[in-house]
């Protein structure tokens, strides 16, 4: 398989997750492999978004995050579910937009470069959780609902590619 990624445009965040999203698709086109496809899908979510220093997955393993595909500085291993961003946003089945993680409550510091985060679950059809997408930003105020509109997108694309196996 030959896949060339034309840089995302987000000047305009629509219409850059809308292209982001249509590359998405077409790299996972085919492949159902969990790892396989998130690991595509971090190093196509790092190269094209602006100011990100961390993207990533965690994937559900029991009553616990676990550390997967990711692209960026080395990252905590295991996450509880209810801790920190990423166990708020996997237990709570919801997006979790943090403007400053200095001031969420619980935060685990796994760069102390990151300022700002949003955390997408991932769920099946069913609506089971897999695990999450997460993508840090060293800049405070970094993510908004747009960006979770296009996040949300995307995991939903990420998670039918993986469950249609």
């Amino acid at each position: 398989m030959s896949f060339t990624a034309a840089p995302a445009q987000f000047d305009d965040k629509v219409a850059g997750y809308a292209q982001l999203l249509s590359q998405l698709q077409s790299l996972l086109s085919g492949e159902h492999d969990l790892i396989a496809n998130t690991a595509n899908s971090a190093a196509l979510l790092y190269g094209a978004l602006p100011r990100v220093n961390w993207v990533g997955f965690y994937l559900l393993r029991g009553t616990e995050l676990v550390l997967g595909p990711f692209q960026g500085k080395p990252a905590c291993v295991r996450i509880p579910l209810g801790r920190g961003v990423c166990g708020t946003a996997a237990a709570q089945r919801r997006t979790v937009v943090v403007p400053d993680v200095h001031a969420f409550p619980g935060h685990i510091a796994c760069d102390s470069d990151s300022r700002s985060e949003i955390v997408v679950p991932l769920l099946d059809a069913a609506g089971s959780l897999l695990g999450v997408l997460d993508v840090d930003s060293p800049h405070p105020e970094r993510f908004d609902e747009e960006d979770a509109r296009g996040l949300q997108a995307i995991a939903a694309a990420l998670t039918a590619s993986i469950v249609s196996a």
